[in-house]
């Protein structure tokens, strides 16, 4: 009988000698399907499914490739029991670098996922739950850890040009209907503006949404995720709704007409509140007023630091 045969060793031609010799930015995977933790609002934590792109340099010109499964396999658990945090991923990143064994000195991670967050009606004893997209990049860098928050956050719209132009129909309207009416009294009046006749036109509204980039300053212990789409939401004034029942109608509608804004206007609030922020090192916000009037949008665009 004949010996048993011994198996060859895998082959493993990633450690062959690069062809044209040449380092690279990034080498890596993209759109990894993961689970992670991530701070809800009442001060605990949730798993949610999120979204992963991992890579790291490769440092090393002679080497054709870096090791891809040890990422993948190291991404698998980096998250499993613990909340995402800023020293949580500097430590993810260090792993990263330190599973090449000498081929890359920097690691890249993008998480993508979707934040639920229960948010009260205006009026009514009711909530409901809304969905802000975010995006997560840490790179780690010569021992530099940068962090991005990406986020986007719907709202409400109303244009002043058109509210200025529905007022003054209002005011032509009633100086014709009460031309020859002398005194008029307070319910008269009242009873007026509750009647169809009260309303000549309105002004459009649209839904509208502000996509905006913050780069964060390292010396926090948290991604302030929930609270930067509350800090957002606070400088626009109209966040779209969940749960509405006739009287959140009628207060997201006052909140409309305290709020009257332009997409510049939209800009410069999202700039402002950004601006003052202590855990922001810069921004880039974009707003998109996606017109009832017109059949294209309306944008504006904005960056800036923290102080200007």
């Amino acid at each position: 009988m004949s010996p048993p045969i011994s198996p060859l060793p895998l082959p493993d031609v990633a450690h062959d000698a690069a062809l044209l010799a040449r380092p690279l930015d990034w080498v890596g995977m993209e759109k990894i399907a993961l689970p992670v933790r991530i701070a809800d609002a009442a001060g605990g934590a949730v798993q949610v499914a999120a979204s992963a792109d991992v890579a790291v340099d490769l440092h090393d010109p002679q080497a054709r490739g870096i090791h891809m499964s040890r990422l993948y396999l190291q991404l698998q658990q980096a998250f499993a029991s613990e909340t995402i945090t800023p020293a949580g991923l500097r430590r993810v990143l260090q792993g990263f670098v330190e599973s090449q064994q000498g081929l890359s000195t920097s690691a890249r991670l993008v998480l993508r996922y979707d934040h639920l967050l229960q948010r009260a009606a205006l009026a009514s004893a009711h909530r409901g739950w809304k969905r802000y997209p975010v995006v997560i990049e840490a790179t780690l860098r010569d021992g530099h850890l940068r962090l991005a928050l990406s986020l986007s956050i719907e709202y409400s719209s109303t244009c002043p040009a058109s509210a200025a132009l529905s007022r003054q129909l209002n005011a032509e309207r009633f100086a014709s209907d009460f031309a020859n009416a002398r005194p008029l009294s307070t319910d008269v009046v009242r009873d007026w503006l509750a009647s169809e006749r009260g309303l000549a036109a309105t002004p459009h509204a649209q839904r509208s949404r502000a996509e905006v980039r913050i780069e964060l300053r390292p010396a926090f212990d948290e991604l302030p995720v929930v609270a930067l789409v509350d800090l957002i939401e606070a400088a626009l004034g109209t966040p779209v709704q969940t749960a509405v029942k006739r009287e959140d109608e009628q207060a997201f509608a006052q909140l409309n007409a305290e709020n009257l804004m332009f997409c510049e206007d939209a800009a410069r609030r999202i700039a402002a509140a950004l601006a003052s922020d202590p855990r922001i090192e810069r921004f880039d916000a974009s707003v998109a007023h996606f017109e009832s009037l017109h059949p294209h949008d309306a944008v504006a665009r904005v960056s800036g630091r923290n102080g200007d």
